[in-house]
């Protein structure tokens, strides 16, 4: 939400305007299997120019989906579609980190998990071609590894994975710090590179994600945390987010505030359920 606009002593207090979003456009340049269940799809094309990136690691961009059998048009005309169409037809987003930005190429380079026919942009980025075309709200942006943080702790499941990669390949040689990353087995591992002080640890849980297969909170908890300024970076299901946030906030005693601990999904629901959810105390990181 934008901040309130100070108003004199008796006057109405206004909102700042919101700043219009803006639809970018670009086309898959190619595309490349990094692993049993990921794909990673390069965009570029003229709309690069138009972009405007943020100075952080975990910049993120809003892809746009809508009906194939209304065979509409990209870029949409959002208030156009608004006067004809049902709110249930209308495009949905989908948020995506940014891996990569390639500046002398023009490109960015966006992984997705894939999981069948599970989902909007998983079935898209698996059949999606050279010269296939994608619109987006963004980048918008919302973390980076501190030049000045003692220790790192950053982990995830698969969903944060190009996160977390952009992240440990920004940091200087002399960050130290510890990454842990739940995948399903070593065939799901995508490399990347880390400072030598980074210590980078594989979580393999052996099966599909479920509550009973995951490792990560419960590897969290075995975790030996420095005292000092230590960063956190942590993201991935939600019910396990609820659960590191109890571990490092209530019970080890971390300070909240700065820290980057939020939920990418969540385990049994669409993705327009989990959306919605944000908005309910089911679906809310914190306590209220």
């Amino acid at each position: 939400m934008p901040d309130a606009v100070s108003a004199p002593s008796g006057a109405t207090p206004t909102s700042a305007p919101r700043k219009p979003r803006v639809q970018h456009l670009l086309k898959v340049v190619r595309r490349e299997s990094l692993s049993p269940h990921m794909v990673r799809l390069v965009l570029g094309g003229e709309g690069f120019s138009g972009l405007e990136f943020k100075d952080a690691t975990d910049q993120y961009i809003k892809l746009l989906f809508a009906d194939p059998a209304l065979e509409l048009e990209r870029p949409y005309d959002m208030d156009a579609l608004r006067e004809r169409l049902p709110m249930d037809q209308m495009p949905v987003t989908r948020t995506y980190t940014i891996r990569h930005v390639d500046h002398a190429r023009g490109e960015i380079w966006v992984d997705f998990v894939i999981h069948g026919e599970e989902g909007l942009a998983g079935p898209w980025a698996a059949r999606a071609q050279p010269g296939d075309l994608i619109s987006f709200f963004g980048p918008g942006a919302g973390y980076s590894p501190r030049e000045d943080a003692q220790w790192h702790l950053i982990a995830g499941d698969e969903a944060a994975l190009p996160a977390i990669a952009a992240a440990c390949e920004s940091m200087s040689d002399s960050a130290r710090g510890l990454v842990l990353l739940e995948v399903q087995d070593a065939a799901e591992e995508v490399p990347f590179s880390a400072p030598p002080g980074v210590e980078v640890r594989w979580l393999h849980r052996g099966a599909p994600f479920s509550p009973e297969s995951t490792l990560l909170a419960t590897a969290l908890s075995e975790v030996q945390i420095p005292a000092g300024d230590v960063q956190v970076f942590i993201h991935g299901e939600r019910e396990q987010m609820k659960a590191v946030r109890r571990l490092l906030v209530q019970e080890r005693g971390l300070d909240r505030k700065g820290m980057s601990l939020s939920a990418y999904w969540a385990y049994g629901r669409r993705e327009d359920q989990f959306q919605a959810e944000k908005r309910t105390s089911v679906g809310k990181i914190d306590p209220e």
